[in-house]
């Protein structure tokens, strides 16, 4: 028995009925907006009078009853994480709308870790996700389905109770793939050596699929050059197949005249990755793999939002795990400074092109969260998309709330936005992180950047990245103006300083999310640790 032995297989994959398992896993990109909202209503209907009949219901919207939606986005409170707390943190069962059959966890960006309650139908739904996901990231058109039972595939994510081991676990209910490193091995890991014990797998059996957080699998695909040069490949790979195979791959590598990369090992079927680097490494990912990645919108609180189609450009908003509700950018920046004001919000179907908006969820089928706002924020980049034929939005994740720099009163500049112009100054560089700092009252992006090379002075580097913003952002050349000088202070840290953060990070018992500092706003603990650390090196 699995560990959700409620989910069916669907036998739609052992009968190789491609035209239905579209239907039935990627029909959701046909609909259109009207249809879309239906579902949406429906659901949040549902959820609505389920909710209201909980105690977790009855203590966030109070005793009214909501009899529509206009009365639900009146008269029902925005919530945070803050709301649940008390019950989540501790797993009070017998306040929810329905028994969890699971809890997942967040992976603590803000410093909390969030536990989430996760009903049999959330299951259902995130399992049947999970494989709209992995048939689109190996489609090249519509209705193409390479997605078989006995897939093999490599899965470089954290386990249960991560949301991402759960969908591992999900996913394998409804069809029998061959995970690498197996699911029950790979909870008893540690990270770097699943990832290791995946890849050494792989060599032997090959790969059709795999899914993994951007960075680490550009990283990989970095290191894969070492292969050839590294002493010990003859222990890791006495498998007669591992050893055709890494030869063959030696071959083309030469041919090529250039390391070896992973597409010189395995022809992927597809990629999927998640995270907010994705579109960063993309360009890396598919020359390294031989495939462009799919990106998909996920979190333990919502489980699937959003995910690209075949085509792996904008991403549409998957329908039947939460009720979607939309505050504009500026209305959203309001309410943060004033606690006070409550924002409007718009529907899917008023969503707005080049519009950038915070989320906020409503969960359905039993979920408990409601109204809450994740704290993302989305761009809106078309209504529909010509290539694949979807008259739905098309968004893309900007950037977390709190991953934003108010730089100079009317510059604001996210997590992306930041790492687009470091990496398109073409300067090797293994990490970095940065916060606004004072420098005589006049506020400074201070960045702090590792670079893999010593050709480059702090000034030098500074120039090179605020040069690039200027490229892209007018006000950010207004800025520029206004001030006098590049708002831009540039302190270079030794090389190994965020090697050497990550191994006493995981000395100290952090897991591999937290091995890495964030790249916006660090604490002042982490910086110092980091400044430390360089100065020791």
């Amino acid at each position: 028995m699995g560990k959700f032995s409620f989910l069916n297989k669907d036998i739609l994959f052992e009968r190789k009925d491609d035209q239905k398992l579209w239907l039935k896993y990627c029909g959701f990109l046909d609909l259109y907006i009207e249809e879309f909202m239906t579902i949406q209503k429906t659901l949040l209907s549902d959820e609505i009078e389920l909710i209201q009949k909980s105690e977790l219901g009855k203590k966030i919207i109070g005793s009214r009853k909501i009899e529509n939606l206009d009365d639900f986005r009146k008269n029902v409170p925005f919530t945070t994480y803050s709301d649940y707390q008390p019950y989540f943190d501790n797993k009070d069962e017998t306040v929810l709308p329905e028994k969890p059959v699971i809890w997942a966890r967040t992976s603590g960006h803000s410093g909390v870790i969030k536990w989430m309650p996760y009903t049999q139908e959330n299951i259902r739904v995130l399992a049947d996700n999970t494989l709209s996901a992995f048939i689109l990231s190996s489609a090249n058109n519509r209705g193409e389905v390479k997605l078989r039972p006995g897939a093999k595939v490599v899965l470089n994510l954290p386990p249960i109770p991560y949301i991402t081991g759960v969908m591992g676990y999900a996913a394998e209910e409804r069809l029998l793939y061959h995970p690498i490193p197996p699911l029950d091995k790979a909870e008893q890991m540690e990270f770097q050596e699943r990832i290791e014990q995946g890849l050494n797998s792989a060599l032997r059996s090959g790969v059709d699929y795999a899914a993994s957080m951007a960075v680490v699998l550009n990283k990989i695909g970095m290191s894969f050059g070492e292969l050839g040069n590294d002493s010990r490949v003859s222990q890791k790979t006495l498998h007669p197949l591992a050893t055709i195979r890494l030869l063959q791959a030696l071959i083309k590598a030469r041919i090529a005249n250039r390391p070896i990369i992973p597409k010189d090992i395995w022809q992927i079927k597809g990629l999927i990755c998640s995270g907010t680097d994705t579109l960063i490494y993309q360009d890396e990912i598919t020359n390294n793999w031989g495939i462009k990645p799919l990106d998909v919108y996920v979190a333990a609180e919502t489980c699937f939002i959003a995910m690209q189609s075949w085509n792996k450009k904008g991403m549409t908003l998957v329908p039947y795990s939460n009720f979607y509700e939309f505050i504009p950018e500026e209305e959203s920046i309001r309410s943060r400074r004033n606690g006070n004001l409550k924002p409007r919000t718009v529907l899917a179907d008023e969503l707005e092109v080049d519009n950038i908006y915070e989320i906020v969820i409503t969960n359905f089928h039993g979920g408990s969260l409601i109204r809450y706002r994740i704290g993302d924020l989305i761009k809106v980049i078309s209504i529909g998309d010509e290539e694949t034929g979807s008259t739905l939005p098309q968004i893309v994740f900007q950037s977390r709330d709190d991953d934003i720099i108010d730089v100079s009163g009317f510059v604001r500049l996210n997590e992306t936005e930041i790492w687009h112009a470091i990496k398109n100054t073409s300067l090797p560089y293994e990490d970095w992180t940065v916060r606004k700092e004072n420098a005589n009252h006049i506020p400074v992006l201070h960045i702090y950047l590792e670079l893999t090379t010593n050709q480059y002075d702090e000034e030098m580097v500074a120039s090179l990245i605020s040069n690039q913003l200027i490229d892209t952002r007018k006000d950010y050349q207004d800025s520029k103006e206004l001030l006098g000088f590049i708002p831009i202070k540039v302190t270079l840290l030794k090389q190994g300083t965020f090697h050497e953060y990550a191994r006493i990070k995981q000395s100290e018992g952090f897991d591999i999310i937290h091995l890495k500092p964030n790249h916006i706003n660090p604490s002042e603990t982490v910086l110092n640790a980091l400044l430390e650390i360089s100065a020791s090196l």
